[in-house]
């Protein structure tokens, strides 16, 4: 899966397009529309890859790829709002607690340190859960989808999955390391690094893609006809 992962994107004629535009919209990630469009992508790539069709996605339909966009964004943005309220109170509670003396240090660094390893293992979680609730919001076509606990429950205990996120983990962390290794040369670093962080993140939710469809049984023919993998803007 690995290799496959890795090369998915070369299978295409256009590959090169693909990357080019991907790249350019992740370095212009800031400017939030951009990141928008690249969320999208990797929707498609999900849709695709989850019904067996490993024939890359094009950056095309900026419509509908913006509204795949907007939802994954939001299922990730509730997602993450746990992990982010533990991040807000354990610095305020630090700032709260703080004074002069040797045990306010300490009980400062006591707070920050369990306040901190909370937020860790809900942030953690939260990256466990995104993609396989982008995956089912891919799949069915409705915001809801993504919040839908009896098809989520069994994906997210499932060791198939497990082990594809591992892997779609450990892509994205070592283009992350390759690309922050990169930043040695500045400007050089820095576009490089945002070409290679689309190319692993594309490689880790082809990952992720194949995984969902073997726990849930998708073929092909699911996604004919404008069945549950069709493209859809419901809410």
């Amino acid at each position: 899966m690995l290799d496959e992962s890795l090369t998915y994107l070369r299978t295409s004629d256009d590959w090169v397009q693909t990357v080019l535009i991907g790249g350019l919209l992740s370095l212009l990630g800031v400017l939030i529309l951009p990141a928008i469009l690249v969320a999208g992508y990797l929707v498609r790539v999900l849709r695709g890859t989850m019904h067996g069709d490993d024939v890359p996605p094009r950056f095309d339909d900026w419509g509908p790829l913006a509204g795949d966009g907007v939802r994954a964004v939001v299922i990730a943005f509730v997602y993450g709002v746990v992990p982010g309220l533990l991040v807000a109170a354990t610095a305020a509670a630090g700032a709260l607690i703080a004074g002069p003396g040797p045990r306010s240090g300490l009980l400062v660094g006591g707070v920050v340190l369990v306040g901190g390893l909370f937020a860790l293992i809900a942030g953690l979680l939260a990256a466990y859960v995104v993609p396989a609730a982008v995956a089912n919001y891919a799949e069915r076509g409705s915001l809801r989808a993504g919040f839908a606990v009896d098809d989520l429950r069994p994906v997210l205990s499932s060791g198939t999955y497990a082990t594809a996120w591992l892997l779609a983990f450990a892509l994205l962390v070592g283009a992350g390391i390759v690309a922050g290794a990169l930043n040695a040369v500045p400007v050089l670093g820095t576009l490089v690094g945002a070409f290679l962080s689309f190319y692993a993140a594309v490689a880790a939710y082809y990952v992720v893609g194949h995984a969902w469809g073997d726990v849930r049984g998708l073929t092909l023919h699911d996604d004919e006809d404008g069945g549950v993998g069709a493209e859809s803007t419901t809410a």
